[in-house]
């Protein structure tokens, strides 16, 4: 079955390396250096609340948690194959990966459709 599942394992390691690459450091650039040097106002928790209220804002904020996690589990899946030698525990590695990765997603996914 992950045979099948190849293809798409890989889709989801590419796009969370696209999110990782080119959102992540927006956010380092907005929450890291903009706000603390005074450059960009703080928000307020009302403001916050309406932008996250949105659905987009939903939307983007489910892409820029749930991508980032398969990337992560895909890349350390392989560095315990290729790095530590331990594909023979292909099994476990393959669901404690992607389980992480399922579990932080459905969290994701919980906690923004039910934010109010």
């Amino acid at each position: 079955m992950l045979k099948k599942m190849t293809p798409l394992l890989w889709f989801l390691f590419s796009a969370g390396g696209t999110v990782a690459a080119l959102l992540f450091p927006l956010h380092v650039l907005v929450t890291g250096l903009l706000i603390p040097l005074g450059w960009i106002d703080v928000p307020g928790y009302d403001s916050m609340v309406s932008l996250v209220s949105h659905p987009l804002a939903r939307a983007y904020l489910f892409v820029l948690i749930s991508l980032p996690l398969f990337h992560g589990a895909h890349r350390f899946r392989y560095t315990l194959y290729d790095g530590l030698k331990l594909k023979h525990l292909h099994v476990p590695i393959v669901l404690i990966c992607y389980g992480s990765a399922l579990t932080g997603t459905a969290a994701a996914a919980f906690f923004l459709w039910n934010f109010s």
